[in-house]
């Protein structure tokens, strides 16, 4: 799995679930502040990461991921190569 699939995933989820233009989202956009995401919203995000890369997220590890880029080194570190 590349950095670009985990991020395509994460864009399109972010796209459908906030219904905003994928291109307003890249590495440095920040879920809450660019993007108005709720806890709902990223709740689901988690979801979809877990179900997706089968990898674990507490709730404090996702308090602290600010941003899709966070996300995506968060995916690629906990998956095998």
């Amino acid at each position: 799995m590349t950095r670009d699939e985990v991020f395509t995933l994460i864009q399109g989820h972010l796209a459908d679930e906030l219904d905003v233009d994928p291109a307003r989202i890249d590495e440095t956009t920040r879920f809450k502040e660019d993007l108005e995401a709720d806890s709902l919203d990223l709740y689901t995000l988690v979801q979809e990461l877990e179900d997706s890369y089968g990898v674990r997220m507490s709730d404090e590890e996702a308090a602290r991921i600010l941003t899709v880029g966070q996300a995506i080194d968060f995916v690629l570190e906990r998956t095998p190569a």
